[in-house]
Formats: C-alpha cells, structure tokens, sequence
C-alpha cells in the first residue's frame, strides 16, 4: 500500500499516470510498427539542450494532469492539480482531483498525504526512486548521469511537432523501466514524462501552462497534515 500511495502520487513523477486515450502507447506502437530512433549524436544534443533550459531555471510552476493505468487491471485513473519545483530539491503537488492530497518535499523529507484516508507517508528523499525521474526540474541530477537516451520524433510517438526521448535508467529500478520525456522543440521544454514499468503499469504527467523562474514562498515546501492524520515512515 506504501509503494502504491507513492506511485499514485508522482508517478512520480513524481508527478507522471498513462496510457495516452489520443493515441497508442509507447510499447504498442513499438510491438506494432517499430518506432525508429533518431541518431545517437542528435540524441545526445537533445538531452543537453533540455537540461540547459533547465539548468536556467531555479523555479517552475504548472498546471498537470496525472493519468495512471494498472495493465493487471485494465485500471486507469485520473487526477489533476497544480506543481511547483524550487532548487534545490523542493517540490509540491497539490490536488484538486482527489482533493486536498498533497506530495511535498522541502529538499530532504518526502511527504505523501492521503486526505481521504488521513493518513501521511514519510521518507527521506534520497530513498524515493520516483523523484529522480523528474530530478533535472529540482536541480538535483542531470538526465545523462540517470539515464542512457534514444530520440524519436514526435509523429511516431503521437506528439506532432516535437521529439520524444526515451530513457533507460543507468542504475536499474523497480520503479521504472522507461521514461519518456516529451519536449517542446521549439523551447527544449518538457511538456510531458511518462514512466513505464516493468509490469507495463504507466504514470503519466502532462505540465499545462508551464511558468518558470517565478517568485514562489518558501513555506510552500513544508507542510503539516490535519491533526489526527495517521503518520507512516519506513
């Protein structure tokens, strides 16, 4: 129930949800039509002019949406709220959909607050694998140190205009066995993360009306659940 209360929460960023509803999925369209990567030196080129956009930017604030599919289940779920991401190592997820959840990090500690349940999970961050799937927004990695990268162009994997870098973790984890990060080509923004497991479960996040570099408070990173809240660390 932990693992899944995290998972649910990010993806996961962390936060991906996913299967895409416009579209097919990123192992269908491999399985049905063998996507075909860019070459490795645009890859490469890719990644580092997204993480020199980002790299300029110590704040983000977004709008998202999460979608989360479950394939032992044919489960799909759906959620929707606001973010913000402050170097270094602070972000805040704030739910309308379920509402009044939260998932808060002051750069150290990881909260995840249930509101329906009560109940708060807490753990340091360096032990959350789903954080450093989203880690280049908080300053606190750099993609090509997590992940080996192939590129797509954005008509294969159903995102017209752009490009699509698929990310294999360095360092393997049961968290995820793929992330993708849909990018702007004209900013070298991401406008979408998508994680994939090795059960092909997918958390998917897309960042809606993306603002950086804004002023944000500090005491947005910290928070205290409701009293009685059943609080749950490892």
């Amino acid at each position: 129930m932990r693992s899944r209360t995290v998972a649910l929460a990010f993806a996961a960023v962390t936060a991906l949800f996913a299967v895409p509803s416009e579209g097919p999925s990123f192992e269908r369209t491999a399985e049905a039509a063998g996507p075909t990567p860019l070459p490795a030196a645009k890859s490469a080129q890719i990644a580092q002019e997204v993480q020199a956009f980002y790299d300029k930017s110590n704040t983000f604030l977004s709008d998202f949406t999460q979608e989360y599919f479950v394939k032992s289940h044919n489960l799909r779920k759906t959620s929707k709220g606001t973010v913000a991401f402050a170097k270094p190592g602070k972000m805040d997820w704030v739910y309308q959909d379920p509402k009044d959840n939260r998932v808060v990090s002051d750069g150290s500690i990881l909260r995840v607050y249930e509101a329906a349940n009560k109940q708060m999970y807490e753990q340091p961050i360096g032990k959350s694998q789903y954080p450093a799937a989203l880690a280049f927004l908080t300053g606190s990695a750099k993609l090509s140190n997590i992940f080996n990268f192939e590129l797509f162009a954005g008509e294969q994997m159903n995102f017209p205009g752009g490009l699509v870098l698929v990310g294999t973790p360095k360092q393997p984890t049961p968290a995820y066995q793929k992330v993708l990060f849909y990018v702007d080509a004209a900013s070298s923004q991401v406008r979408r993360v998508l994680l994939v497991d090795g059960q092909g479960n997918r958390n998917r996040f897309d960042f809606v009306n993306p603002r950086i570099n804004e002023p944000l408070k500090a005491d947005r990173f910290t928070f205290s659940p409701p009293p009685g809240t059943q609080v749950i660390r490892p």
